[in-house]
């Protein structure tokens, strides 16, 4: 990740995880409200405007690593094969992070890891910050996919982006909830790999007749609904 970068890009990038390392170390020990950023300063043995250098906020001290995967889903689209459309790409993109068990999607059975996904959802101020940079990543996709088109389908982009980055969450959603519950990353793999094959099935297919209902189901629910009587009263 590092190669080719200058000895102070280098340095920045280590000085970066260390705060994002300390502040979450001492957020899971005594509290994300508990803890002040001078406080993570002094952990981390820099000046407090060395932390504000580094992150803009107090938020970014658990997020950074989430902000720095803002852009993936408009790279993986600008960076597609020639002929391959932009939902193959993103698919692409998306199976090889599942492949590696990378955070980013939700693969990674570190335990310090989910401590810090735990931190997060419990923790109203990081959760509002998350969502932030959930609605930038999806900006970011639309306008990407914007650009290459022209007329009625560039106004379709912020539908097409809504829909992948939804196959993203839900995928990254079902992952958590299985390590969560005590799985490891390589039991909840083939399971991640079928939900997004399927999902990306739907989106690139279209929803089709996706959830109808049988034949007749739907009469026999408007008689109930109209009467407020079954069949057996």
């Amino acid at each position: 990740m590092t190669e080719g970068l200058s000895l102070r890009e280098r340095k920045k990038i280590q000085t970066r995880r260390t705060l994002w390392k300390t502040a979450a170390k001492l957020f899971l020990e005594r509290g994300y409200d508990q803890v002040s950023v001078a406080e993570v300063a002094l952990a981390a043995e820099v000046s407090k405007m060395t932390v504000f250098n580094y992150m803009s906020s107090k938020e970014d001290l658990v997020l950074g690593p989430m902000q720095e995967h803002i852009g993936d889903a408009a790279r993986a689209v600008r960076d597609r094969h020639p002929g391959e459309s932009a939902v193959a790409a993103f698919r692409r993109d998306f199976m090889a992070a599942l492949q590696a068990h990378e955070a980013s999607v939700g693969m990674s059975d570190d335990p310090y890891v989910l401590q810090v996904r735990r931190l997060i959802q419990e923790t109203p101020a990081l959760l509002v910050r998350a969502h932030e940079y959930a609605r930038r990543a999806q900006t970011l996709l639309a306008e990407e996919l914007a650009a290459a088109e022209e007329g009625p389908d560039a106004e379709l982009a912020p539908v097409v982006a809504a829909q992948l980055m939804s196959v993203r969450y839900a995928v990254h959603e079902y992952n958590h909830r299985r390590l969560f519950a005590g799985e490891s990353a390589d039991e909840v793999l083939p399971g991640a790999v079928a939900l997004a094959e399927r999902a990306f099935a739907l989106v690139e297919h279209g929803l089709g007749d996706f959830g109808s209902l049988p034949a007749g189901a739907g009469e026999a629910h408007t008689g109930t609904a109209r009467t407020g009587k079954t069949g057996a009263e």
